[in-house]
């Protein structure tokens, strides 16, 4: 079966390759460059713009698609190594690892390519890549070897038939006592910032900006609760750019309420052509290309948006939401993990039926409005696969022995989570046991920080590493990135990783507590929190912050070598169950009550 899909892929694809490069021919192109994104630069986009995964095959949230009239390639990062290998397979795309010593940047590489053609033309549609991306591609491509680069053709236009519309979905009010603040209050607080750097406007471009600003929340994105739209912001006016098919009578009096004036979605050109500012502060890394050149006033201020930031940081009844939101969910998890080894040592359980069981069980809960992403259950080898997500062709049983990493999440009304424990479902290799604990080393170290106010991700993470560290070994992924407010689940500007990242922590943040370890071809792990930053105390050095568990679930202790762990370490999981049990055994029955006293029971360092 697997191999009958396979090669009806590859024909899909050869044929949308052939229609592209006769597009091509007759636009007199050697190039042209396909990014994962839309013209919100969203990391999870509506299916119309599903254009890199449309003419490659393959489906990760990050890569960029590149070919040419002899050549293909997709560029992705270490998260999709292995499944990119996989689903390339078989086609013209070449997979190039991002990142990784000896990958041409796509520059260098089409500069190789096309040095021996006549042809020196470039094309990407500039509604699709950001201000920032274009100018610096053009830049390079213009040292490498004299190409230019064309950013007014959207061949999809013409070569996708049957292209998903636009969502015409309709959008919601979120009440204002989840929200906390006004949508009106926002747009000063905004304003405010705008003045603080000289900007008398902007144009909110991300999704989930949008939606935070206005407290409105959609279904346009799979899993993230935003709608398509755009909001400019001027020092006396405010105008979303919206299909207005998408507002019902409560939502538009509500806009008219908060002194948003609407106008049609595809107007946001006109707006900006419009704008009567002396000038706009536009976020180079967020606002197409397309959109930033169509603006005609004095002056662009090309600065991060001032949303993110503000956004960021939550308010009581956002953290207050983010609490219930997280009860439920411990109470779907603790029930799932009950049912988990005797179903699987009862057998017929699959990657995709413990996926199903688990979202049943949330399901259940209040307010439940979806997965917060696509659930990744990888048994064994699997885990290895950092983003893999079972499909019928790879899902395959789960057995009582060895280790299944599940990462998941909800979307509840009143908050987001995210989620990943590792499970030992019976027997456990000393290889096994020794990365869980080494891992578990890096989560609590992570968990237990004290830092002043206002560092950075980057400063952070290495305290997540250094059990990894210590032996050779690291992950190529981020430690932890900010999550939404019943939001996207990926939220910034705060990130934890390797790579410098200058946004600044400030109490009230959320941020993920992930490490992980992956050995291809035979296991993965990965133990993650959600946690919010909060105040520690204040020294003659500064402000200083800590961490504070949100998430609510046990950690499985079955794979920990109790004597790699410090007495420090311990005592942290310890407390961290006792906190686990007196919250969630009051909302469950006695037969999960005793289930969970035994899983969150003290641990000794043996003797």
């Amino acid at each position: 079966m697997l191999s009958k899909l396979k090669t009806l892929d590859m024909k899909t694809i050869e044929q949308r390759l052939e229609a592209l490069r006769q597009l091509m021919h007759r636009e007199h192109l050697a190039a042209f460059i396909f990014p994962s994104t839309d013209p919100h630069s969203g990391e999870y986009v509506p299916e119309h713009w599903k254009g890199r995964q449309w003419i490659s095959g393959f489906n990760g949230s990050a890569g960029t698609a590149v070919v040419t009239l002899e050549d293909a390639a997709v560029w992705t990062d270490s998260r999709y190594f292995i499944a990119a290998e996989e689903q390339l397979h078989g086609t013209e795309f070449k997979l190039m690892k991002d990142g990784m010593p000896g990958t041409p940047s796509i520059a260098e590489w089409l500069a190789d390519k096309l040095k021996h053609t006549n042809n020196t033309e470039v094309a990407l549609d500039g509604m699709v890549n950001t201000l920032n991306e274009v100018n610096a591609l053009k830049e390079e491509l213009r040292k490498l070897g004299g190409l230019t680069l064309r950013t007014n053709l959207d061949p999809l236009k013409t070569i996708w038939t049957n292209r998903p519309e636009i969502p015409t979905n309709k959008v919601e009010l979120q009440p204002l006592e989840l929200a906390g603040e006004e949508t009106k209050h926002k747009i000063e607080r905004i304003r405010m910032a705008l003045r603080a750097v000289h900007a008398d406007g902007t144009l909110v471009s991300t999704l989930d900006d949008v939606a935070w600003t206005l407290n409105l929340r959609g279904s346009d994105v799979e899993c993230n609760p935003v709608f398509v739209a755009y909001l400019l912001i001027e020092q006396q006016r405010t105008i979303l750019y919206i299909n207005k098919e998408k507002l019902t009578n409560e939502v538009y009096n509500y806009l008219l309420s908060q002194q948003i004036d609407v106008e049609d979605y595809a107007d946001v050109t006109k707006g900006l052509a419009n704008y009567s500012e002396y000038n706009i502060l536009l976020d180079p890394n967020t606002t197409n290309y397309t959109l930033a050149k169509m603006v005609k006033c004095q002056e662009i201020v090309t600065k991060p948006s001032p949303v993110p930031a503000l956004k960021a940081v939550k308010n009581e009844a956002e953290i207050r939401g983010f609490r219930n939101a997280m009860l439920k969910d411990g109470i779907a998890m603790v029930k799932f993990l009950k049912w988990l080894k005797p179903a699987v040592e009862a057998g017929n359980e699959t990657e995709m039926s413990l996926d199903d069981k688990l979202t049943s069980l949330r399901a259940e809960q209040p307010l439940f409005k979806g997965k917060s992403f696509e659930t990744i259950v990888g048994y064994e080898a699997h885990g290895a696969i950092v983003h893999y997500e079972a499909t019928p062709e790879t899902n395959i049983p789960v057995k009582p022995h060895g280790l299944v990493l599940i990462d998941s999440g909800g979307q509840y009304q009143d908050g987001t989570t995210d989620i990943t424990r590792t499970i030992a479902l019976g027997d456990t290799t000393p290889e096994q046991r020794t990365a869980y604990t080494l891992v578990l080393k890096g989560f609590i170290n992570f968990a237990m920080l004290k830092f002043p106010d206002g560092a950075t991700g980057t400063q952070l993470d290495a305290t997540a590493r250094l059990p990894l560290w210590r032996e050779g070994m690291n992950y190529l992924h981020g430690t932890g990135h900010g999550v939404g407010a019943y939001l996207n689940v990926h939220e910034g500007p705060h990130q934890v990783r390797m790579q410098w990242r200058p946004a600044p922590f400030h109490a009230g943040m959320t941020v993920t507590d992930e490490p992980g370890l992956y050995i291809e071809d035979l296991f993965g792990i990965r133990i993650e929190n959600t946690l919010l930053t909060t105040p520690y105390r204040s020294t003659p050095f500064g402000e200083f912050l800590q961490f504070s568990s949100l998430t609510l679930c046990p950690i499985d202790t079955a794979p920990i070598e109790l004597s790699m762990l410090t007495l420090d370490e311990l005592s942290w999981l310890n407390n961290y169950h006792r906190t686990v049990y007196n919250t969630l055994a009051p909302h469950l029955d006695s037969e999960h009550t005793e289930w969970l006293k035994d899983a969150t029971k003290p641990l000794e360092v043996a003797k």
